[in-house]
């Protein structure tokens, strides 16, 4: 395996950790996952405040199922972005396939 590939598999694995953590609630995975300055950008162009996402995933189930399809990733020495389209399945059944990119920064070596 090339250091390339170990580093696009982490990311994957990284993200699949991230958003299982959503689907199955486990607010210290989210909260250790998410800087203070995150902020999610829905599909339709909603902005939520870290605080204001977390809480919503706190209250109630937001998402029942969350599926990658196959994953981009782009790394340097600081930072990977990994994009992807994901099939987000909601609690009222609704489900919607969209793109979704994240950024990872390293910070305090992690």
């Amino acid at each position: 395996m090339t250091v390339s590939q170990a580093h696009d598999d982490f990311f994957c694995a990284l993200e699949i950790e991230r958003t299982h953590a959503f689907v199955t609630r486990n607010l210290p995975v989210i909260e250790r996952l998410h800087a203070a300055e995150y902020e999610l950008i829905t599909p339709a162009g909603r902005i939520f405040s870290r605080a204001r996402y977390f809480a919503a995933i706190a209250a109630e189930p937001f998402y029942v199922a969350w599926a990658h399809g196959p994953m981009q990733v782009h790394a340097t020495g600081e930072m990977a972005a990994i994009r992807y389209q994901a099939r987000l399945t909601f609690p009222s059944g609704k489900a919607v396939t969209c793109w979704h990119m994240d950024i990872y920064v390293l910070r305090d070596g992690q």
